[in-house]
């Protein structure tokens, strides 16, 4: 991969969702890519996520929406649930891919993972595990990488699209600070109960649970956790665990209980936002995706703001003459966007922790409607 002789070469740094839809839209406009992707192959972390409505919008744009709807499970209402386990409301997404198709979907993460790897190998993207970048210094109009195993490569284009912990970050030496929350959120998959057709939402005394269908099959449950460190459990716990803290909700959330067994199949994960307040791009560099901003996980966005970051940074790379000129606009377009979504997800943070649900879900809801909005 030599952009010296006049092809458009990119590399990316990460094979997430943001990797891995970046790629694919750079493919789509001309540009030849690699991956280089720390982990293995199939080391997906995590069992579940929503493809909110602009998720879908932007995978259908690069063709893909129609082949998560039928791995995963569509949806297209979200029903709240008060402290006395009575319905507070049930809110109608709007269906942006029109009357025929749901308004999101839920997926589980291995299976949109292989969606998108398929999809970018597709279309020429090489994608190199076990290795990542290094060391990057700026040539002229081309960024010089060096991989961890050694091997150099001289591109037009670096993407890190390497997470909320981006070695990337780091080696282009954009300033970025993480704020922990005081949470945790606990996921479980589990048989799907035939009731759960959308996403239901459950306030409690302590906290919030929830239902997520990612298939005809399977679901799986969350719960945010408040007033908790950093501290980590023996995984063996992870199960009773979440039955526990399950167990003074009331309602439907009794119906789960049973269905949480298996202390694998329980992930436990820390609250933890950040948002790039400066430079996201340095030269021909760029950070997208939780590399460059990560909201908290009750918006269930974090996703699509990463499939927009692909989508919208191969767009202005085609619409500008130089790469610095296209990265320019990239970030213009993205940073009252994503700041918005991470600063509402942090209020919603703190309205949990005051208990105050009632104010929490019109904000979740108005934020869902602002996200449906052209990108």
């Amino acid at each position: 991969m030599d952009s010296d002789r006049g092809a458009r070469t990119a590399l990316i740094v990460g094979a997430g969702v943001a990797g891995l839809t970046a790629a694919t839209a750079l493919a789509r406009e001309g540009w030849r890519g690699e991956i280089a992707e720390v982990g293995p192959p199939d080391a997906t972390s995590g069992w579940g996520l929503c493809l909110t409505v602009p998720s879908l919008r932007a995978l259908d744009e690069l063709g893909l929406a129609d082949a998560c709807l039928a791995e995963g499970y569509g949806m297209s209402t979200i029903t709240h649930v008060d402290v006395r386990g009575e319905p507070a409301g049930t809110v109608r997404l709007p269906r942006l891919l029109g009357a025929r198709r749901p308004a999101m979907a839920g997926i589980a993460r291995p299976v949109l993972h292989r969606v998108l790897y398929a999809e970018a190998e597709r279309r020429g993207v090489v994608v190199r595990h076990g290795v990542t970048a290094a060391a990057v210094d700026q040539e002229r109009e081309l960024v010089r990488v060096r991989l961890s195993d050694g091997a150099v490569r001289r591109v037009a284009l670096l993407v890190g699209a390497d997470g909320i912990r981006s070695s990337t970050r780091r080696l282009l030496r954009l300033a970025s600070s993480r704020a922990f929350h005081g949470q945790m959120v606990w996921r479980a998959l589990v048989p799907r109960p035939r009731w759960a057709t959308g996403i239901h939402q459950f306030a409690g005394a302590t906290g919030t649970a929830g239902l997520v269908p990612v298939s005809d099959r399977q679901a799986y449950v969350f719960l945010t956790e408040n007033g908790v460190g950093l501290g980590a459990l023996p995984d063996a716990e992870f199960a009773s665990r979440l039955r526990n803290l399950l167990g003074p909700f009331p309602g439907r959330v009794a119906e789960i209980l049973p269905l949480i067994s298996a202390p694998e199949a329980v992930v436990r994960r820390p609250v933890v936002t950040h948002f790039l307040e400066g430079a996201w791009n340095r030269g021909a560099a760029v950070v997208i995706g939780d590399a460059a901003h990560a909201p908290a996980p009750q918006m269930a966005s974090g996703a699509a703001l990463a499939v927009e970051d692909g989508l919208v940074l191969a767009r202005e790379l085609g619409r500008h003459d130089s790469v610095g000129a296209g990265l320019r606009a990239f970030v213009h377009r993205r940073r009252r966007r994503c700041r918005t979504l991470v600063e509402t997800s942090v209020t919603i943070v703190a309205l949990e922790q005051a208990r105050r649900h009632h104010e929490a879900y019109p904000l979740v809801d108005s934020c869902h409607r602002l996200m449906a909005e052209p990108v």
